[in-house]
């Protein structure tokens, strides 16, 4: 963290969809202050936090430098990687390749992987319908990855802000109901980038900003471990 004025500023918890900016934050190398925002408390909903995030969800990044105010994580990773030239290809095939992996996150992979959690562990009532569909969908889009990182060391061929947003998403595999055994080049792919000093430094800032009490708790359930 810094109390550099011109640094950006990021409102999170961490979330898959909160690490996501998170490790590009940490791979760009510059300065940047957090603001934890505790989801668990409903601190999305003040009317501070409001004025950056209208639709009052998490992540959202102020830079003040620029005069920008950016809320959804794609978004964010978008705006960043162009403004900084990093983690996005600078010509129009290269930039396409990671754009089109970077929106199916956003619309599939993140909403019907989020939905599937939801339908196993915390939904109220029991959805046999509901686990089944969403199931089906997670695994379909388990093997779209798959097949393409059969082919690349990266999802986009070098690693981009295209693996930045999927990552937080399957690290957490064992939520979903899905193990990996049928997924090589999955599990290569993620060794590769949980390696990476910068997605550990990510990490290891996102535990810190959770009630310490909870933290080993919920690097278990990041993990896809059992509870202790």
């Amino acid at each position: 963290m810094t109390n550099d004025p011109s640094a950006v500023e990021y409102y999170y918890w961490p979330t898959a969809n909160g690490q996501k900016v998170a490790i590009f934050l940490e791979e760009s190398g510059r300065p940047y202050t957090i603001h934890p925002v505790n989801i668990t408390k409903g601190e999305q909903f003040t009317t501070e936090y409001t004025r950056i995030s209208p639709d009052q969800r998490i992540p959202a990044l102020v830079d003040s430098e620029a005069g920008v105010s950016v809320f959804e994580s794609g978004a964010i990773l978008l705006y960043l990687a162009q403004r900084r030239r990093q983690f996005l290809p600078q010509d129009v095939k290269g930039a396409a390749e990671v754009l089109q992996w970077l929106f199916w996150q956003a619309a599939s992979l993140g909403p019907i992987l989020g939905q599937t959690v939801f339908f196993l562990h915390y939904a109220s009532e029991s959805s046999p319908l509901a686990e089944a569909r969403f199931s089906k969908e997670t695994e379909r889009l388990y093997r779209v990855l798959e097949k393409q990182l059969s082919e690349r060391p990266y999802v986009a061929g070098e690693y981009s802000i295209a693996d930045m947003a999927i990552y937080p998403w399957v690290v957490i595999h064992g939520k979903q109901g899905i193990t990996l055994s049928d997924y090589p080049h999955i599990v290569a792919w993620m060794k590769k980038v949980g390696k990476r000093p910068a997605v550990i430094r990510a990490y290891e800032k996102g535990e810190d900003i959770r009630p310490s009490s909870h933290a080993e708790e919920e690097r278990r359930k990041l993990n896809g471990l059992p509870p202790l």
